[in-house]
This record gives C-alpha cells, structure tokens and sequence, in this order.
C-alpha cells in the first residue's frame, strides 16, 4: 500500500575548479603513438574518481605532468587526484592517472571529454574516449539525484547489527524540504546486502512507496537488512555492497538514485556481515 508523508513540517579544456590556476593551452595533439581513453574502476565509484589511461606505443619514453579533463557536464575540470605528480610510461607501456570528477552541470544534457596532458615539456589535446559510457548515466543519476534533494534530503542515519539469523536495521531518514515532490518507490539490493522478505517485495527491490510532498513530515524508514552471501572474499574485496541504488519518480517518470552508506558506517556492516556469517575475527 502507498503511504504518503503527511504532515507540517567547452567541449575543450578551458578552466579547472574555481581557486585554481587555469589550465595550460594544449599545444596540437599527442605525437603518434600514444592514445588516451577514459576508465572507471568499481573501487572509483564511492569516491567519484576515475582514471586516464594512456597508452605509449612509441619508441621512447614520455612524462605526464598535470590532467585536465573538460566536459560540458562539468563544472570545472577533472583532476589528478595527487596535484603536481609525474608519471613516466616506458615505450608499449600503459599507465592509469586517477582524477577526481568535479561535480556535475545539470544545466546542459549533452557534452563530451577532451583532455589535456603536460606530455615531456609541453601541453597536448585530445578527445578523451568514454568506450563503457561512465560520464552519461553518471551525469543523468547526479542530476535526477539533485532534483530529488530540491524535496528531501535521503540519507542512512544509523544500523544496528544482529546476531546470526536475524535482520540489521538500516536506517533511511527522509526529511522533506518543503519546496517539492517526489516519490520514493524502493530500494534495491547490492552485491552483498539483501532484505528480509516483505510484502510486495520482489528479488531485486524492497517496497518504500514513499510520496513526499512539500507538507510531509520527516520520517525514519527500518530496513530489515541480511547478507545476500557469505563468502568472505566478498567482504575482504568489497567495493560496492553498500551502494544502494533508490528506485524514485519525479512527476511520474521513474529514475534511480545511489545512495551509499558512510564509511563509519560501512564498516560497521561489514564487520556485522562477517560476523553474521560465521568468519569475523
């Protein structure tokens, strides 16, 4: 059943974040033999990094200096995670530079990467290829994610563990602006953290049917929360098990957020679910 909350209550390298210098004008594109491409790693997703790989298919080696990485959906560029480093890449080698990703303009919808290297004792240009498509969905979750705080502000606020055979609560606080409306239909399971069986509760996602208007009250949401496996290289190797993804609407067009745990608190879970499961130290 629904329950409602009720109540009172470019394209181009141009410029970094604002603060810092601005980027050096690339001086053409990469001598031949050396390419770039733009990848993800699962452990860069809580952090919101990334990385450039580049390539060197030439006969000597090259020296990276600084990153920028531009993009219309940008607002500013994408860095090295570790400012005034140098990376040398031996001929046929390959070298991925982590960067931060700034954060995202929700005012375009359509951009692309280009990047700018210091390569040796010059800057280069290139567009920056995004084979696994990483920046579009990003772009689009971040920005359905900022219209749902135009309405409320969704965050885990506390878990409590259990012992074996029982379900943790996982808390979810709703607190409502009261400048808008959203719908909050569910909560899917991660790689590693499933719910106790409710009603209307399918394999993948656990009912909330939340309505959140601009009157509702804040509200805490009790999530059953059990270990969707035990294999203890799945806690030691984690990345994403408690990542939630928040399945939402928006006047009726459905979407979905990422809403992940603290890193306090998802420590406290994995020491829950390995103790759960029988190997905790």
């Amino acid at each position: 059943m629904r329950r409602a909350l009720r109540g009172s209550t470019v394209v181009g390298v141009v410029a970094i974040l604002a603060g810092c210098a601005v980027a050096p004008v690339g001086n053409g594109p990469p001598p031949d033999g050396v390419t770039v491409e733009f990848v993800q790693l699962r452990s860069d997703v809580a952090a919101r990094q990334a990385q450039v790989q580049v390539r060197n298919d030439t006969d000597e080696a090259i020296e990276i200096g600084a990153v920028h990485v531009a993009d219309a959906r940008f607002e500013g560029d994408a860095m090295r995670v570790i400012e005034g480093r140098t990376t040398s890449v031996a001929p046929g080698g390959t070298t991925d530079i982590r960067i931060q990703l700034p954060p995202m303009n929700c005012d375009v919808t359509e951009g692309s990467m280009s990047v700018l290297l210091e390569l040796d004792d010059h800057a280069v240009e290139a567009p920056l290829p995004d084979a696994l498509d990483v920046i579009a969905p990003l772009h689009e979750r971040e920005c359905l994610a900022a219209q749902v705080r135009d309405a409320a502000s969704l965050a885990f606020t506390s878990f409590e563990p259990s012992p074996a055979g029982e379900p943790a609560t996982l808390v979810l606080s709703v607190e409502p602006t009261g400048e808008g409306s959203a719908e909050v239909i569910g909560i899917q399971t991660t790689n590693l953290l499933t719910f106790a069986a409710a009603a209307g509760m399918t394999a993948d996602t656990y009912p909330l049917e939340l309505e959140i208007t601009p009157t509702s009250d804040a509200i805490g949401i009790a999530l059953p929360l059990v270990p969707l496996r035990c294999d203890p290289h799945a806690v030691q190797e984690d990345k994403r098990g408690t990542v939630f993804t928040l399945e939402v609407a928006l006047d009726g067009v459905p979407g979905e957020i990422e809403l992940a745990a603290s890193e306090e608190m998802r420590g406290q879970m994995l020491t829950w679910v390995a103790d759960w499961c029988g190997f905790g130290g």
